[in-house]
């Protein structure tokens, strides 16, 4: 579980990344939530974009990407997710 500062210092970090990952209409899927799980162990911290066309609830896509990833949910704004998982071997962040 992360706390405030930590969160607060992943979304400074998370602020100059693009989205690596898009939702779209078709909702999430298995083969969706395993590559996300492999780019965080990659990089630790990555967004996700949902399209206009998903009218699935936000907070539900968000919270189901982060439980199946075993990831932690930085923040959920407008449409887009922020993700973050410790690196077993490709640590790089530092939490404060």
């Amino acid at each position: 579980m992360l706390t405030g500062k930590q969160k607060r210092y992943l979304r400074s970090m998370a602020h100059s990344l693009q989205p690596i990952f898009q939702v779209g209409k078709g909702g999430t899927n298995e083969h969706m939530i395993t590559q996300i799980s492999e780019a965080l162990e990659r990089r630790e911290l990555i967004k996700v974009s949902v399209l206009n066309n998903n009218l699935d609830d936000l907070k539900e896509i968000a919270e189901e990407l982060a439980k199946g990833a075993r990831a932690e949910l930085v923040q959920l704004i407008g449409r887009t997710i922020i993700l973050y998982k410790e690196s077993r071997e490709y640590k790089e962040i530092e939490l404060p």
